[in-house]
């Protein structure tokens, strides 16, 4: 715990600012209405509330019962001012109402958190009988964000406290003086019993925290890897995690390119949703990956194409005759497509773009035969991008918007290469887009922060970013 200190007191300096992200990581923005249900959804269903009833006593004992604390020897035993209370015996929480959960952020440091609850109380009474009590309480916790020794985000208790409210008897007979009694002990015991609920309620939500910092497979050809590049930041609306998207190849080498040439102005967060900026390094890191493993390239052969779309020297006759030379008609062509840099994405005015540089070889075949050369192109391919959200992903379809070629050799005569644009257009419609839908199926994971489900997000495209925003 020592170790955290030095950490806390940065951060009371620190607080999230509007304006430019210099940095390449995935910015968060989560808000505390987030982090209320998490708490909350801790609360229902676990064992955590389960766990306090009957712990106010001790298995054989009353709390004002003989040996408890208002019993034999204790403060009121036997021979007091009330020796009747040594009648009271196995005053238990048998009853624990769903807290109400509220939070305030405190800026620089960390969270406020009440749980507001009612407390029932059963045991036996001094008269004799059932002896039934309800207390209204409120568990006041302040609580400091930190980091974990696994560079996590971590919320840490330091300060608890409960105020007792109303304590009503619902069944049984208790002596007017009494209650004064039964109010002071529950006020001494109760921080006892319920603060270690807070205390594991953070438990369960720092495991969500912690989440952040996971490896999630890119299919068969790498991983990206999230971390916190900075101090984990709070405003009195949202916390700010500012991760870092580490990609690496299937071997565990890290991808590394170049920063966008501009910063990123990250927009205001609404109030009560979350944020989460997707830088474009991300996408051109992710691109640069599978071009390096080669999933960018491709031969296309005529079983790839549908019958509309000719992949014969007959076909291309009609285009460039002077390409073919004293080629024969009637041959199959191979097109083979090979990616030598990596792509660039562009992200700017609400339209995700990417952009594919490629050598072009089209060569004949006959079956069984050697590739036969024709002629070597040199083809910019524009794609526009389709994004949409899953609950952890960014997906993305491209679809062709334009192709340019330039001729770079010819076995025959020299010819005008843009009279081929619109066919092999077609072609890479057909064959090669299909292909790299299917590599990007497996999509762009986005980071784990609170169980955040982005499926109905609504999404932005800003300069060099992706914004995606989910209410609350």
């Amino acid at each position: 715990m020592l170790g955290m200190w030095p950490l806390l007191l940065l951060w009371g300096l620190a607080t999230p600012c509007q304006g430019l992200l210099e940095t390449v990581g995935t910015l968060a923005r989560i808000d505390k209405d987030e982090l209320g249900k998490a708490i909350q959804n801790s609360l229902v269903g676990g064992p955590i509330l389960q766990n306090v009833l009957g712990t106010v006593t001790s298995v054989n004992q009353g709390l004002l019962g003989s040996g408890g604390l208002l019993g034999g020897g204790g403060l009121l035993s036997y021979g007091g001012v009330f020796g009747v209370v040594e009648e009271l015996s196995g005053l238990k929480i048998e009853e624990l109402t769903l807290p109400k959960v509220s939070l305030k952020l405190l800026p620089g440091f960390g969270v406020q958190i009440s749980l507001h609850t009612k407390v029932g109380l059963h045991g036996s009474g001094p008269l004799g009988g059932l002896l039934q009590l309800a207390a209204e309480v409120n568990v006041s916790s302040r609580v400091a964000l930190g980091v974990s020794s696994r560079g996590t985000p971590i919320l840490i208790l330091k300060r608890c406290s409960t105020l007792l409210g109303h304590i009503s008897l619902l069944s049984g007979l208790l002596p007017a003086p009494l209650f004064g009694v039964v109010e002071q002990t529950l006020f001494k015991v109760l921080p006892g019993v319920l603060c270690p609920v807070v205390d594991s309620v953070l438990g369960v939500v720092n495991e969500l925290l912690g989440a952040v910092l996971s490896l999630v497979p890119l299919g068969a050809l790498g991983s990206v890897e999230f971390s916190l590049a900075t101090l984990p930041l709070i405003s009195n609306q949202y916390i700010e995690l500012d991760i870092n998207p580490i990609v690496k190849g299937v071997a565990g080498d890290i991808i590394d390119f170049p920063k966008p040439p501009k910063p990123i102005k990250v927009p205001p967060k609404e109030d009560h949703t979350s944020q989460v900026t997707v830088p474009l390094y991300l996408f051109n890191t992710v691109f640069g990956l599978l071009q390096t493993n080669g999933a960018l390239d491709i031969d296309i052969t005529p079983d790839l194409v549908p019958s509309n779309v000719p992949l014969t020297t007959t076909g291309l006759a009609a285009l460039v005759p002077e390409a073919l030379g004293k080629l024969p008609p009637g041959r199959d062509l191979l097109i083979s497509l090979r990616v030598k840099e990596a792509p660039t994405f562009m992200l700017q005015n609400k339209k995700a773009t990417v952009s594919i540089a490629a050598a072009i070889h089209v060569q004949s075949f006959v079956s069984n035969g050697t590739p036969e050369a024709l002629f070597e192109l040199n083809g910019v391919m524009t794609l526009n991008a389709q994004l949409a959200p899953s609950a952890t992903k960014l997906h993305v379809s491209l679809s062709l918007e334009r192709l340019n070629v330039k001729l770079v050799s010819t076995f025959s005569q020299t010819f005008d290469a843009s009279h081929l644009e619109e066919w092999l257009s077609d072609v890479i419609r057909a064959a090669y887009v299909r292909k790299l839908n299917v590599v990007l199926d497996v999509g762009f994971p986005l980071p784990k922060v609170l169980n955040v489900n982005f499926a109905n997000a609504v999404l932005d495209v800003i300069e060099n970013a992706v914004v995606l925003t989910v209410a609350s």
